[in-house]
């Protein structure tokens, strides 16, 4: 580009590049680009080719470090740097841009568009050595960062993607494209992005953070489609996502959270579809403290958490839990309230469920707690017996509640050891050989006919007499080995779960 063609705007550019100067092209007081960007002129306008000629083509002046630094300027025209290299920093904040930049498979040392206003982005594969910054962002259109290699942190405080108008879905695709797409980038430190928000998809499935990953106070809208696709999401640290507001599925699927899983007080809504997806996980603490109730389903499936807080109130009318473990849950809550939540699993019967909910009770000592859970478990699955099956599971349950619940045997055994020693001490048994007979007792009588393996020399050597005295005897005889089976049953199943 011939140096004379250069408007006054863009000499001044052209002149503070070798030394890194910031040109600076508005005032503190006066609107931003993203209300008065639009109307600026050419006393404060750079074309896109100037831009790319400086970085591409500027001086360079011994002993200075040159940079590209511009704010509050209108870029007119298409910025193309299609696998540009700059090995300077880049500052256009506050800007205006006309076109959709084309950073494609370029490579920077820092860059910084932080307040500026883009019609979108197109940085696929993007390479920054440094920092990438977007604060305060106003895009109305998809920013492709996917495959970016950014080995600092990434800023996208209070940014705002929107498309000004929203796109139709595909022929044969149900979702438009994301408007920020962050799938497979690798970023080397933290990702900022609180107050972050997105009307449309959020994409970040295969990305890698090494730091942390912050979504405080950010609001995702794309109802009926996913407004959070993190599926394989690794973070090297937390995920906080405190009061995030997100309206459409939420899919952390396969995602790697050494730290926490933060949710506290989020807000996440998708009637009649899945709400949060997380399933396939390994999360080191999952956080849902005062988190509103979810409107639609939660899949938690065959995920490994160290620690799952969640009040029993959170959870929606539909779970997936089959293969959910767990270590800790909290916060500590009566057994009636969390098996609530295992009735509403969308998979039915699944055991697995409550077996880490009876191990986490007893992993705190509440062992009335873990029988609990134990004996509705076991209700659960009579349910789909056989009707013989079933018939003998009531009998388990009504008389040692399928031995979690012993001492209704021991009430069973003294109430008809009390009718049955009252009813025999009226009307004495006949001896059945009255000089070799003991005295006659009616408790150890009724004990003989009761318990099955013990023998007191009663029930041999007397024999009811009258149809009600024989009767009772037989009752007590059936009664006896069902209790006794029953017991033996319960108890060596309550052993074998300790």
């Amino acid at each position: 580009m011939e140096i004379n063609t250069l408007t006054a705007a863009e000499r001044r550019v052209w002149d503070a590049f070798p030394t890194g100067e910031v040109v600076y092209f508005r005032t503190a007081d006066e609107p931003g680009p993203d209300v008065a960007g639009s109307g600026w002129g050419p006393e404060r306008s750079v074309r896109a080719e100037v831009v790319r000629a400086v970085l591409l083509g500027g001086a360079r002046r011994d002993g200075e470090i040159p940079a590209l630094r511009i704010v509050g300027a209108r870029i007119t025209g298409s910025l193309n740097l299609r696998y540009a290299t700059a090995d300077c920093s880049i500052l256009l904040g506050g800007c205006y841009f006309d076109d959709v930049p084309n950073l494609y498979g370029a490579q920077f040392r820092q860059l910084n568009l932080s307040e500026s206003v883009l019609p979108g982005m197109t940085a696929a594969t993007l390479r920054i050595d440094g920092v990438l910054r977007m604060t305060d962002c106003r895009v109305r259109g998809p920013v492709r960062l996917g495959g970016a290699r950014i080995s600092g942190a990434v800023f996208l405080d209070r940014a705002e993607f929107g498309a000004a108008v929203p796109e139709p879905a595909a022929d044969g695709d149900p979702e438009p494209e994301p408007l920020l797409q962050l799938n497979h980038a690798d970023v080397g430190d933290d990702l900022s992005a609180p107050g972050l928000r997105v009307d449309g998809s959020l994409r970040l499935d295969s990305a890698t953070v090494t730091g942390s990953f912050v979504l405080d106070d950010a609001v995702l809208t794309a109802p009926g489609r996913t407004a959070l696709d993190a599926e394989r999401l690794t973070v090297g640290s937390d995920l906080r996502a405190k009061r995030l507001r997100a309206q459409g599925r939420v899919n952390l699927s396969a995602a790697r959270i050494p730290g926490q899983l933060n949710l506290a007080y989020a807000q996440l809504s998708q009637p009649g579809g899945v709400a949060l997806r997380a399933s396939s996980c390994v999360i080191g603490e999952l956080w849902l403290r005062q988190t509103a109730r979810m409107e639609g389903s939660v899949n938690l499936r065959r995920s490994q958490i160290d620690l799952l807080f969640v009040p029993p109130e959170v959870w929606p009318e539909s779970v997936r839990l089959d293969g959910l473990t767990y270590g800790t849950l909290a916060p500590h809550e009566p057994a009636e309230r969390r098996l609530a939540v295992l009735e509403r699993d969308g998979d039915g019967y699944v055991p697995y469920a409550y077996e880490q909910l009876t191990a986490s009770y007893r992993r705190i000592g509440d062992d009335a707690a873990a029988r609990t859970v134990q004996l509705v478990k076991q209700r659960r699955q009579r349910r789909g017996l056989a009707w013989y099956a079933r018939l003998w599971g009531h009998v388990q349950d009504l008389t040692v509640g399928y031995g979690f619940r012993p001492m209704r045997a021991v009430a069973w055994m003294l109430s008809l050891l009390l009718v049955a020693s009252v009813a025999y001490s009226v009307r004495q048994p006949r001896a059945l050989k009255a000089d070799e007979s003991p005295d006659f007792n009616p408790v150890f009588y009724s004990l003989d006919l009761l318990l099955p393996i013990i023998d007191f020399g009663q029930e041999r050597a007397f024999t009811p007499e009258g149809g009600w005295h024989q009767g009772l005897s037989y009752v007590l005889i059936i009664t006896g080995w069902i209790l006794a089976t029953t017991i033996i049953a319960g108890v060596t199943r309550a052993i074998s779960r300790q």
